[in-house]
């Protein structure tokens, strides 16, 4: 397929991605659907090393480790109890606050 992008012409093949037959389909909302299967996964690009504006980034970035893979439940479970006293006191001491401008303390 021939396109152009601001004065630049290209060609662009699109994937061609073979699919199998699904077990499931249905009716939604009067149309028929159904599932349909990869028979072979699609191949990625490979990595790339980019940069825009002077600044390097990657097309296929690194994954981060996450902080709740580290740390353990027993140290999950101590923050959300801590975090939901937290929130607890925050809004007392926001009603007290509205209360007591409302009489007129404050």
């Amino acid at each position: 397929m021939k396109l152009n992008y601001r004065g630049v012409s290209y060609e662009y093949n699109p994937p061609v991605v073979e699919v199998g037959e699904g077990g499931v389909a249905g009716k939604f909302r009067g149309l028929d659907w159904r599932f349909r299967n990869l028979k072979k996964p699609p191949v990625l690009q490979p990595p790339v090393n980019l940069t825009y504006r002077g600044v390097a980034y990657n097309n296929r970035p690194v994954p981060t480790t996450d902080v709740r893979e580290q740390v353990s439940v027993t140290e999950q479970a101590r923050w959300l109890m801590l975090n939901k006293e937290k929130a607890a006191k925050n809004r007392t001491e926001s009603m007290l606050r509205r209360s007591a401008h409302e009489v007129g303390l404050i």
